[in-house]
């Protein structure tokens, strides 16, 4: 990925929801101390992403539009542009991504034209 980014780093209430339910789920099936283990991996994920936004793939596949990093057995599903990377979702990889962005449009469209006017106002 060639754009220049600058390093803010913004999530939608959304990719905050997910990763409050990925921990959930791993307390729930692998204890407090795995959940807070991968919750780090996610969090270490986000700074590298932040720092080198060029680890940010595109996967026409799945949307030419977006950008994405896999964190272990997770994708974080980014929409970059020259002032930001707002991570929209958090995916396990085992989705039908395609079809859960279909169903996440309206819903993320609408958090980043947010974020974008409030970067823009700031």
């Amino acid at each position: 990925m060639s754009r220049r980014v600058t390093s803010k780093l913004l999530l939608t209430q959304h990719a905050l929801q997910d990763i409050q339910t990925i921990y959930e789920y791993s307390v729930e099936h692998w204890g407090k101390r795995a959940a807070e283990k991968y919750l780090d991996e996610i969090e270490a994920g986000l700074e590298r992403v932040k720092s080198q936004p060029s680890l940010l793939r595109t996967e026409p596949d799945l949307h030419a539009a977006l950008t994405f990093y896999r964190i272990n057995k997770h994708l974080l599903v980014c929409d970059i542009s020259s002032e930001s990377i707002v991570v929209l979702t958090v995916v396990h990889s085992s989705m039908d991504i395609p079809t859960r962005l279909a169903e996440l449009q309206p819903t993320l469209a609408a958090e980043v034209e947010l974020l974008h006017r409030r970067l823009r106002v700031n």
